[in-house]
């Protein structure tokens, strides 16, 4: 990228179309000025529905830089749930002096499938996707941390109109970090936003410390695994449920108790549960100690409206909670195993796998 940047123009052919857009001999644009692109290869949601409905096309518009923003030339981005499942949320429950309070954080619309419609319809075709790994191509002209030529991965806010499944994404400076030298793109898209789900919950509504005790229902999926690291590394006695394949992964990242149903001693200062049934929510509540958290990523609201009283907030991303994961995850401490990777022109696929769960674990689409 460096080397074209010497020209005026920029036109790079792919196998499936091209970009092309206007160069400037500086990579820091300030208000106003045109970006480096001007149109990329994306995939598109034209109408809400099925993994059929969604188009990878070659001329998708890069919008203009703003001066906090940063224009990546993505390399690998993941298939999450906000992309692919039913709605889901997080609802973190304060237990205080006897008295429960709730706070309701819508986490996941999904949006392909029309979850959300009132907010996206009119703003269609949309641009699916949250994470991305790869590397910085201009910055705008108040950004001061992040270099072009610089490897970076991070995730947009949740209701983010212009997602990542493209050549070129663009993220707010505080929504990413440069990325570790130890890990490769792929595995580090798969990182943010489910991590960032967690610290959220387990590190920003909870504030969990050394000592405490964690339970996480759930721990194999990418939110779990991750809530589970989190709170090892903060200095937590961590239990966890899980599937039977699950068990040793958590054990290896330090788990004290892992498996289909742990035996649940005591009592808990933070529960999440990332399978938000019924029963889980009661017992989570169960559990926890007076002035605990329970929190959820999938509760359905209803079943607590008439106990507690709850209020709406939303899931951001989170510049502190950013540099402690790019920590962390540097240090080997934390990590979101990736199960199958497409090339993003199979992305109706990887949506069919994700949908049909034929794969659980995480998928990734790589972009060359």
């Amino acid at each position: 990228m460096r080397s074209l940047l010497r020209f005026k123009q920029l036109k790079i052919s792919t196998t499936v179309g091209s970009i092309q857009g206007t160069c400037y001999s500086s990579h820091r644009l300030g208000f106003g000025i045109r970006n480096i692109v001007t149109s990329c290869r994306a995939v598109v949601l034209p109408r809400f529905g099925g993994a059929g409905v969604l188009e990878v096309r070659d001329n998708v518009r890069v919008p203009d830089l703003k001066p906090n923003e940063v224009l990546v030339r993505a390399r690998a981005v993941s298939v999450n749930p906000l992309d692919t499942r039913p709605l889901h949320s997080i609802i973190s429950n304060e237990l205080s002096g006897g008295v429960c309070s709730a706070v309701y954080v819508p986490y996941f619309f999904q949006m392909r499938a029309g979850y959300g419609r009132s907010l996206f319809e009119s703003l269609l075709p949309l641009v699916l996707g949250r994470d991305v790994s790869g590397e910085v191509a201009a910055v705008g002209g108040s950004v001061q941390t992040l270099n072009v030529g610089q490897e970076v991965f991070g995730a947009l806010h949740p209701t983010a109109v212009r997602g990542t499944y493209a050549d070129y994404a663009i993220l707010a400076e505080d929504q990413l970090t440069p990325k570790p030298s130890t890990i490769s793109h792929v595995e580090a898209c798969a990182i943010p936003f489910a991590a960032l789900t967690a610290w959220r919950a387990l590190k920003s509504t909870a504030r969990i410390s050394k000592g405490q005790r964690v339970l996480v229902v759930g721990g194999g999926g990418a939110v779990g695994y991750s809530a589970v690291q989190l709170a090892v590394a903060a200095g937590c006695a961590v239990s966890a449920t899980c599937e039977r394949e699950s068990i040793d992964r958590l054990l290896a990242a330090g788990a004290e108790q892992a498996d289909l149903e742990v035996i649940l001693k005591g009592q808990y200062n933070a529960v999440l549960d990332t399978i938000g049934i019924d029963p889980t929510e009661r017992l989570g509540i169960n559990l926890l100690k007076r002035g605990g958290h329970y929190m959820t990523l999938q509760g359905e609201s209803a079943s607590l409206a008439d106990r507690y009283e709850y209020w709406w907030t939303y899931m951001r991303t989170d510049a502190e909670g950013l540099d402690e994961i790019r920590r962390l995850t540097e240090a080997g401490k934390l990590k979101v195993p990736v199960q199958k990777t497409f090339p993003i022109t199979q992305v109706r696929e990887a949506h069919d796998a994700k949908d049909t769960k034929i794969i659980p674990g995480k998928v990734v689409l790589e972009i060359d």
